[in-house]
């Protein structure tokens, strides 16, 4: 594991760099310097929309301090499990809500860093920036590779869309004991490989990459632990940017000028602090051991202590005004340190309206993003997921039904896709033992209610939605209560929209200024034998109700809207900009998604039980016979009548059925 000692630093091509400070105590810490390539927004007017152009960390940065706005960042490392990795994507999706300006993933030698596991650096990276949404940085150590397995995990990253890479040299290896061929010297070639030195690295990647990546390279202000000298370990430092700044001919004239983020450790348990301080070789003061020892066997104690030192040490740092944003080393735990950002006015952004209706992917080859099908508001991860190999991403309409294909969907069982909860939890929620059909009515009335199933536990998850029910979708709850009481199974809902503000705290999204507008549509599971009733209520609310029914073989296929055209659901108009329509239905990405739809029943829900089981067969038998049904009210500035067309479904299958 690295030492936790890594700040970060950027260039443009007039030479900017930036470091990041480590740990609370700025005489223990150490920073980092990287560069990117200068881009600007290309809508202005509407700051809070995506970019059509990606716009590198260090103009952000730079936006923010001539501004004068905070900004914070965090720090993590892999699990060590499977189970470890999706609980940490849960922590990164909390810990997007406060709007982090970047974060970085350690990079771990001995785990397999380039590896498809769960547990790679690599791939909880790439999770971080493609599906919570977070600028990311991959640490990369480089000591003891051949060039060929550096370009190997370079190659990767780029794949990925990681653009953000921290250089580091890494622990050096142990050398073998005198006589078995070798000694400790650093010079020894055979034990550190094509790498002597970070910049090594910084030297390698720029020549086989160009400016792709923006490099990041690290340093100790009071200097490295290993090194010889403070000076000599600040020639290193120096000598790194020279490698993309030799074109500046007075950038060496009075030495690395930066601007400077403070990186912090809170304190939140006696022996993580001893670890760490381990690991760093950096010494804690005097005085915080003074005050921690006493309570060291305190754990509660220990991090209320940590979370006040903490926050009135960041609070001295930015009011300073010398310091605009400030770095967490997490640990990998959330609580102390997102209270601490709460703590701190200007750091946690959780009330800024949304870029956009649905959560948006960090990787720079989407942030010009803007158009998305509702099917997969509540799974945004899968969405994601099966456009990755797109090469072009829609931003202004949809598009041709004979646009780029879906992937298909068949890695269920992936960390960044699986429902974020254990079995145990899943059966807590879903039910260890199904009778009948109204069992998994009832899970579906509690998730959408909020309340507590028979057991005492409350329903956060469904195989079709990443999170809780969305606050839109609360609005409407006791209508979506009562449907799914009656079998009327809701996966994905929306209430109608007329000209709310853009700042508004439940629909609003995108710049100030503007005004948002939705239809209302409703999505859900029906029984496979209220077809015709279905049918009959729906030639009557037609054209002014839009429909689409398939079953899971897709032999039912019935719709009342062209192929060729998706219908608009969600828009927006903004200052000085032309019409935003962040959200579509669309046909052909309908058939897709039931393909999806239909399988999580089984992948996610059936096989919790035992083959053979009865629970089983019950979830496997609502794939086989429900409808998948989606109704969109066009006429959004009257009162929604979604409700009567279900209500009157219904009303009518009960009659038929007394006929019958």
């Amino acid at each position: 594991m690295e030492s936790q000692q890594n700040g970060h630093a950027y260039e443009s091509d007039a030479p900017k760099i930036l470091c990041r400070v480590s740990s609370g105590d700025s005489s223990s810490s150490a920073s980092n310097a990287t560069e990117m390539n200068d881009c600007h927004d290309s809508r202005p007017h509407s700051p809070v929309l995506p970019i059509a152009q990606y716009r590198p960390l260090i103009s952000r940065i730079n936006r923010r301090i001539e501004k004068g706005k905070r900004w914070f960042s965090c720090e993590f490392f892999p699990p060590r499990t499977a189970s470890g990795a999706v609980n940490l994507l849960s922590k990164f999706d909390r810990f997007a809500k406060g709007r982090p300006l970047f974060c970085d993933v350690t990079w771990h030698p001995a785990g397999n860093p380039m590896s498809d596991a769960p547990t790679s650096s690599i791939m909880v990276a790439s999770a971080m920036l493609n599906y919570s949404g977070i600028d990311t940085m991959l640490h990369v150590t480089c000591v003891g590779l051949p060039e060929e397995r550096m370009t190997a995990a370079l190659e990767r990253a780029k794949g990925l869309g990681l653009k953000n890479i921290l250089a580091l040299r890494g622990d050096l290896p142990e050398a073998p004991e005198d006589g078995a061929g070798g000694s400790g010297d650093v010079n020894n070639g055979d034990l550190l490989g094509d790498f002597k030195y970070a910049v090594d690295l910084v030297r390698f990647i720029r020549k086989r990459y160009g400016s792709f990546f923006n490099i990041c390279v690290a340093g100790y202000p009071t200097g490295h632990p290993e090194a010889s000298s403070y000076a000599d370990d600040l020639l290193r430092l120096k000598e790194k940017p020279d490698t993309f700044l030799k074109f500046q001919s007075d950038c060496r004239q009075l030495g690395i000028r930066c601007p400077i983020i403070p990186g912090v450790l809170p304190i939140q348990a006696y022996q993580s602090l001893r670890h760490i301080v381990k690991l760093s070789k950096l010494a804690v003061p005097d005085e915080i051991i003074r005050t921690i020892e006493p309570i060291k066997e305190n754990d509660e104690a220990i991090r209320n202590y940590g979370i006040f030192q903490c926050t009135q040490l960041c609070r001295k740092l930015l009011e300073s005004g010398e310091v605009h944003g400030i770095h967490f080393y997490t640990l990998n735990r959330e609580v102390a340190t997102i209270e601490i950002l709460r703590n701190i006015v200007g750091l946690w952004h959780e009330d800024l309206p949304r870029p956009l209706p649905w959560k948006h992917s960090a990787n720079h080859e989407r942030c010009g993003e803007l158009v998305r099908p509702v099917f997969w508001s509540n799974r945004p991860t899968s969405y994601v997921h099966r456009t990755l190999h797109w090469e072009e991403f829609p931003n202004g309409r949809w598009g041709r039904p004979d646009a780029p294909a879906f992937g298909e969907l068949k890695d269920y069982y992936l960390f960044y896709l699986t429902v974020r909860a254990t079995k145990k939890d899943r059966l807590n929620m879903w039910g260890e033992q199904l009778a009948s059909e109204r069992d998994v009515w009832r899970v579906f009335v509690n998730f959408v209610s909020g309340e507590p199933n028979a057991n005492g536990f409350r329903v956060t998850r469904l195989p079709w939605s990443d999170e809780e029910l969305q606050q839109e979708s609360r609005a409407i709850r006791d209508q979506l209560v009562a449907l799914n009481s009656r079998g009327v199974l809701t996966i994905n809902s929306q209430p109608n929209v007329n000209g709310l503000p853009s700042g508004d705290s439940t629909y609003g999204w995108g710049g100030p200024g503007g005004y948002v507008y939705q239809k209302a549509y409703l999505e859900f599971f029906l029984p496979g034998q209220f077809l015709a009733a279905l049918e009959q209520v729906l030639d009557r609310f037609s054209p002014r109700v839009n429909y689409q029914i398939v079953n899971r073989e897709g032999t039912v296929n019935r719709l009342n809207f062209s192929q060729q055209e998706p219908i608009a659901l969600t828009w927006g108009v903004f200052p000085a900009s032309e019409i935003i329509q962040p959200t579509v239905c669309d046909n052909g990405a309908f058939m897709a998604w039931k393909d999806e739809a239909f399988g999580l029943w089984t992948q996610e829900w059936a096989n919790l039980y035992p083959e053979g089981s009865d629970s089983r067969r019950i979830i496997q038998g609502i794939a086989e016979d429900y409808l998948l049904v989606t109704l969109v009210d066009n006429e959004f500035p009257a009162e929604n009548c979604l409700w009567s067309v279900v209500e009157q479904v219904l009303t009518t299958q009960s009659q038929q059925g007394a006929l019958v």
